[in-house]
């Protein structure tokens, strides 16, 4: 996720159980573009211990060729091209999802890469722009250049995070598709993640607003598909969390200010699990310092209860503002 799931943000996963395989922040490719060196250092620096996959967004096809095989010179595991973003600023240059739109231009790119590719090279998608009929003709397209993994997002562009994920979009992928297909759209938790696994047929799993949200859901996953206990966080630790996520995400060369509103942008994502009114959320987005983004941590998590992590159906504004982040 653009901006959020960096390389500190891998640093700090990695104690709390991690994941398989690691997808990069998307490398925006373009005429002018370069390999940005804090996304880079993801590959480089790759402090999971686990594989590292390097993903791309644009749309042309010199550029993305330039960037692949730059991306090549590294460790890398796959060269992934995401065809799924939904921020109205990436599909309106006709990126990321905005893709879709153009079945015969992701044919094109789909062949050019493919093609001096030699190793793993895989595609995120959705199941359509704003109309999953599109689904169609995309499946066909992925088979033909023969690419090595599938995610898909069980949801349109249009539908952002805001409807129900289309679960059986991602199992005709699973059926039609020579490659393994792996599911994306609201893990939730480990029964979530158990019952998606059983109704796609998928052979895995991508998670991410919910590893923001519950850093310990990979190892619950385990846990559950293992037939062990789900161990749950309580309150006070899920609020040690959230000192860990701040003092790894944050440059402490920049304003305090600056710090806090960076932690915004992961607690949208937390406090859908911490009350059920949207009240914590309420009071973040309006604290200005450390001093109060932190006390209004501790009124809501400064206690001893399990907590679950699962996401509560919040207000409908509550939900735009979720569905207008740049992921």
């Amino acid at each position: 996720m653009q901006d959020v799931t960096d390389l500190p943000f891998w640093e700090l996963m990695t104690r709390y159980g991690g994941a398989d395989i690691y997808y990069t922040e998307y490398f925006r490719v373009h005429a002018d573009s370069h390999l940005e060196k804090p996304i880079l250092a993801s590959i480089t620096k790759n402090p999971t211990g686990k594989p590292v996959v390097a993903q791309m967004i644009g749309n042309d096809i010199s550029s993305l060729i330039r960037t692949a095989k730059e991306l090549m010179e590294h460790e890398v595991a796959a060269i992934d091209l995401n065809l799924g973003c939904p921020a109205p600023v990436v599909y309106k240059k006709c990126a990321g999802g905005g893709l879709l739109r153009e079945p015969k231009r992701v044919d094109a790119i789909l062949g050019a890469l493919r093609e001096i590719i030699p190793g793993k090279f895989t595609v995120k998608t959705r199941i359509g722009f704003d109309d999953p009929a599109v689904f169609e003709v995309l499946l066909p397209l992925f088979r033909k250049h023969s690419i090595d993994l599938l995610t898909v997002h069980g949801r349109t562009v249009k539908e952002m995070y805001r409807s129900a994920v289309h679960y059986d979009f991602i199992a005709r992928a699973v059926d039609e598709m020579s490659c393994p297909v792996l599911a994306n759209g609201n893990v939730s938790s480990a029964f979530k993640a158990q019952e998606i696994l059983r109704v796609t047929g998928a052979k895995g799993l991508m998670i991410g607003r919910g590893a923001i949200r519950n850093p310990w859901m990979f190892q619950q996953i385990r846990q559950h598909l293992q037939g062990r206990a789900i161990t749950h966080p309580n309150g006070r630790i899920v609020l040690a969390y959230i000192r860990d996520l701040y003092e790894a995400v944050c440059d402490y060369a920049m304003p305090e200010l600056s710090h806090v509103h960076k932690m915004k942008k992961y607690l949208n994502f937390i406090g859908l699990g911490v009350e059920p009114t949207g009240a914590f959320l309420h009071e973040i987005r309006r604290v200005k310092s450390k001093v109060e983004f932190f006390y209004v941590c501790e009124q809501f998590l400064d206690h001893t209860e399990l907590m679950p992590l699962e996401p509560f159906a919040l207000p409908l504004k509550d939900v735009d503002v979720m569905a207008g982040e740049h992921l």
